[in-house]
């Protein structure tokens, strides 16, 4: 720790909230992305150690993003269900493992991205 991060989520307010929250525990957020092509593109020029990825995005399924970002630091999924048997694909794409939006903490982050 620190360790950069890059959020990806379409939706402001959380990006907000997740970034507040982060960099108050200690992290450096170093971009935010509303889309899939931007999420791309960000870790692409930027490298960040660990992403956080919402599944529900506007132009590329969160999954498919995370097929792409293999390689690219620790992925993390979010999404706002709090049940793993919703999600049991997320470690065949490459992700570290998912964290539901309402339980994102630094300690939930560091304990997948480790």
């Amino acid at each position: 720790m620190p360790q950069t991060v890059l959020i990806v989520d379409d939706h402001a307010g959380f990006r907000r909230a997740a970034r507040a929250l982060l960099e108050a525990e200690g992290y450096e957020v170093v971009a935010e992305s509303a889309t899939g092509g931007e999420a791309l593109e960000a870790a692409g020029r930027l490298h960040p150690q660990v992403v956080l990825l919402d599944v529900g995005l506007p132009d590329l399924d969160g999954l498919e993003v995370c097929r792409r970002l293999q390689g690219s630091g620790s992925v993390i999924v979010l999404t706002s269900s709090r049940d793993a048997s919703d999600y049991p694909s997320v470690h065949h794409v490459g992700a570290r493992g998912f964290i539901p939006k309402a339980e994102l903490s630094g300690d939930a982050l560091a304990a997948l991205a480790a």
